[in-house]
Formats: structure tokens, sequence, C-alpha cells
């Protein structure tokens, strides 16, 4: 197959146009040195393009290309990715994004840094860190495929090239050109999707009426639980990533914050069907009687590739570069978010707030566009020799949920959660998950809990729900306990190694890249008697 020059010159077109944009955006940035401008646009992102840039962030390539392979080979029932992360994200804009705008916060792990300690915060950053670097990498690996399948040209320079743009426009306007580039890249993966896949399913040799049994799918008998625990991980998962929070952080008010991560889930969720109607129609196509010269069945490890197969043999030409440029700009909406979420939270939490408390706005600048070269670079190597870069994305996707959604919901609505309570919380549900094993990356299970299916070495309990739920219980229950013996007098303050409850006369500032007052390690006195009133409460009402 010979290079598809047509294909080939969409590509270069958009990619000159998204980088055009990225830089025209970038412009903004440039007038000022402030460095809450780069991370959070200076919080003056309005509904509209608050709700192109969310939305761009949630529909990703991964998004889309799995959509199409589980609902090809898997039906609608297996297909949990679409509705279960609208509806995690919807109760993310109701519930957490106005709380987090309201306080102003630079990143979404301000709150752990200040009220758990800097030392503390930075451990809950290295899931995350690797989870953003899996998602990334995971991303442009399926933009590789695609266009190697499409275009005919070696997949390692797509990457390549596609993760350099990303990298040049958001080094030049961190938020604001991700976030101007993300509404071209919207409209983009729109017109794409929708035209595309009437033409799929109205292809001579597509024969919707041979999977009339399979397309709905099922949930076989036994395997309830384990549904359930994977609903719950794309439920509530998606509600701890940076690169969502920034947008949310970005917004010039809560309400339009809230409104934006609403309206953005659902439009996510309608970009979804599109990616599933082209599903459909490969798994109802006749590959035998198309111009595919590949292995029919379809081999395993190429089911993955469905959806550009079928916007490569199942669509004419223009519509095959439109929907090419669809799946291009998906792709490169989410790689820059995660270069500018983790060069971010590099930048801001790390550096300036450990290392470099007083540093100036110019200095993390130039820490900021170092660390997106960083990422963009980690990603692209990873993307480029990883084999199992699915396998590492799941497996970070099951920590955020374990180990940090229960974090999240303790920093923010448990009052008297502390340190201590954090750290054995963040442990435990870690050593929980790890030692239930991931067959993906072949991690054997040294836990076998009820019901696990010894033929097939599957875990059918909830596992990761389980776990979850035990370091939620964590963070209450030693909280808990540590704020009784220290605030009451049971123990000595000089047992607290976490100075979670000792009062000290407290250094606090006010950092141009942050916005909120920050305590040096912990509560004030103040707020420890706050949250044990706060306590006893909760102690009477239970």
């Amino acid at each position: 197959m010979a290079v598809n020059v047509p294909c080939l010159i969409a590509v270069i077109v958009l990619y000159v146009v998204i980088l055009v944009i990225g830089i025209v955006a970038a412009r903004k940035t440039n007038k000022t040195q402030d460095s809450e401008e780069v991370m959070v646009a200076n919080r003056h992102l309005g509904l509209v393009v608050a709700c192109f840039t969310m939305t761009a962030t949630f529909v990703c390539g991964g998004l889309l290309n799995g959509t199409a392979e589980y609902a090809a080979w898997h039906g609608l029932l297996q297909t949990q990715a679409p509705l279960c992360y609208t509806v995690g994200v919807f109760i993310s804009g109701i519930v957490i994004a106005p709380k987090m705008r309201r306080e102003r916060y630079v990143t979404m792990f301000d709150p752990f840094q200040f009220k758990y300690g800097r030392k503390m915060g930075s451990l809950l950053i290295i899931p995350h860190m690797l989870g953003d670097l899996f998602w990334s990498a995971a991303v442009l690996a399926a933009l590789g495929a695609t266009i190697s399948i499409i275009v005919d040209i070696n997949a390692t320079v797509s990457i390549i090239v596609s993760a350099l743009i990303a990298v040049i426009y958001t080094f030049l306007g961190g938020l604001y050109a991700v976030a101007y580039t993300d509404v071209i890249q919207m409209v983009m993966i729109a017109i794409g999707m929708i035209i595309a896949f009437p033409f799929a399913l109205t292809h001579p040799h597509v024969h919707l009426e041979n999977i009339s049994d399979t397309w709905l799918g099922d949930v076989p008998a036994g395997t309830e639980w384990a549904y359930f625990d994977i609903a719950c991980l794309l439920v509530f998962g998606g509600s701890t990533w940076q690169a969502v929070y920034q947008r949310v952080l970005a917004c010039k008010t809560p309400k339009i914050a809230m409104v934006s991560t609403m309206v953005a889930s659902v439009v996510a969720f309608l970009m979804a069907i599109p990616a599933y109607m082209l599903g459909i129609a490969g798994a109802a196509a006749d590959w035998n009687s198309t111009s595919y010269e590949g292995p029919i069945p379809i081999p395993e490890d190429q089911k993955s590739n469905i959806l550009p197969l079928t916007l490569t043999y199942l669509v004419p030409l223009p519509v095959s570069i439109i929907g090419l440029g669809a799946i291009s700009a998906a792709v490169m909406s989410s790689a820059d978010s995660c270069f500018l979420s983790s060069a971010t939270i590099l930048t801001k939490n790390i550096y300036k707030d450990i290392f470099r408390e007083k540093a100036s706005d110019r200095e993390l600048l130039w820490v900021l566009r170092i660390c997106v070269v960083i990422c963009g670079t980690l990603g692209t190597v990873v993307a480029v020799f990883s084999t199992t870069i699915y396998g590492l994305f799941v497996l970070c996707s099951d920590l955020m949920y374990v180990v940090l959604f229960p974090q999240l919901i303790s920093v923010l609505w448990i009052p008297w959660s502390n340190t201590y309570g954090s750290s054995v919380g963040f442990f435990v549900s870690f050593t929980l998950r790890i030692l239930s094993g991931d067959s993906l990356l072949k991690i054997p299970a040294a836990i076998k809990w009820p019901m696990y299916d010894y033929v097939t070495d599957t875990q059918l309990f909830p596992f990761r729900t389980f776990a979850m739920l035990v370091g939620v219980s964590c963070v209450i229950m030693i909280s808990g306990l540590t704020h009784f013996l220290f605030v009451r007098g049971h123990l000595s303050v000089k047992y607290d190694i976490f100075n979670c409850h000792r009062q000290r006369t407290h250094h606090k500032h006010t950092s141009s890249a942050s916005g909120v007052h920050a305590d040096e390690d912990s509560y004030s006195m103040i707020d420890t008697i706050k949250s044990d009133e706060l306590f006893n409460q909760a102690k009477m009402k239970l």
C-alpha cells in the first residue's frame, strides 16, 4: 500500500492550523510574566471556551478508539466508558468543581499540601504523574497506529511530529494556547465523527443483520460484581485528573466551572455515539469484499484498530480524511492537556512549594516550560518503545480510583482528616490493589478474593471498590483517632511527628501562583479547634 497523499496533506494542514492558533493564543501569555496566567489562564475562561476545552479533554483518542473497539467485539453492555465517564464527570461538576474553584487553587494537589503537608502531598502526586505519562503515551500510540493504517507512514514519525506540535504551542502559551486550540480540535472531532458513521453504516459490504444477536453483548453469569467494579472505577476514577481541574480552576466563576463541566460530560457522551456506530459497522462488515488486504478474521492484536480500519475501507476518501482529522485532533487535545497538567504540578507543587518558595514568576515560567518539554519527551519515548502502554494506563487508572479518589473526598469533606489518616489510607489501599494482581501486566494475585476464578485466574470480587472503601475508612478512622488523642490531651503533642495538632506560629504567604494563603506544613490551631467541633458533631450524629 502506497502513501495516501491526500490524507497526508490533510494531516499536515491540520497540524499547521493548530500550531498557528496555538502560537496566536500564546501571544496573550507573552505579554505578561505572571505564572498564574500560564497555569490557569489568569482565571479568565468564559463559558463557551471552557465548555470546548473541557469537552476536548474528555474526548481523547482513547475514548474514541476504545469505544469503537468494545462496540465491535464486546457489545453495548461491555462498552461502559462513555456512560460511566459521563455520570462521573457530571457528578464532579455539581459537587467538586465549584468547591475547588471557590478555593482558588492552582492544582488539585494544593488542598493536600495545605492540609497534610508538602511531603504527604508530594507522595500523592506520584500515581497521578504516572497516570498522566501513560495517558499521553497511550493516546500518542493510538494516533501512531491510526495514521500508519490510514496514511501508510511510519507510526514513530507520526507520534514524534504530533507530540512536537503539542509541545511547541503548550511551551509558548500554557493553558491559553491549549484552551484555544481545543476549540478547533473539538470542532474537528464533532465534524469528523458525525459525518463518517452514516457512510460506514450504509456501506454495501456492511450487513448489520449479521450482528443482530451480538451487538448488545452480555454480562456473563458470575461476573456481575466485577462488572460493577469496573463501572465504579470509570464513574469515580474520572474525577481525579488534574487536566480536568486545571480547566475548572481557570474558569471565571464557580458557576461557569460547574456548568462547563456538566455540559462537557454530556457532549463527550454524544461524541462517543458515532465512534460506537463506526465500531458496529466494522463488526458487521464483510471484509473479504472490501479492499482490505490483511488477515481475516481480524487478529486479536489488530482488533483495537477497528476504528482506523473502518475509516480507511468503509467510507469514501474525503470522509476518511475528515475522520482522520477528528482522531488526530482528539489525540492532540488530550496530549497537550497531559503535558501541561504534569508540568503545572511539577512547577507549582514540587519546585515552588518544596524547593523554591520565593521563586519569581519569570523563574516559574521557565521551569514550567522546561517541564512541558520533559513531560512531552517522556510521553513520546514511552509511546514509541513500550508494548504495554494500555496495561500500564489501566493500572494507573485503577490507582487513581483506588488511591487518589478516597484521598480527594477526605481532604475536601472530612474536616478532621489529617496526615496520619491520609498516609495510612494511601499505603493500605495501594497495597491491597497491587496484591490483587493485574492480568494485563501479568502481575499474579497474591490475594485471592472470594469468587476468585482459578480457571482463568480472574478476580470476580469488586476488589478495586473494596480497596477504595478501605482507604476512605482508614483516613476517617485513623484521622479521628489521632485527632482525639492529641487534641484531648491523651497523647503528648511531642509525639505529633507530622505537626498536625501542635500549636505554633505559622508563616503564611500568598503566592501569585496560587492565589490562596498557604500554611507552612499543616493546620493552624484555630483550624484544629474548628475540626474538633465538627468531629464531635459527627460523633453525635453517629
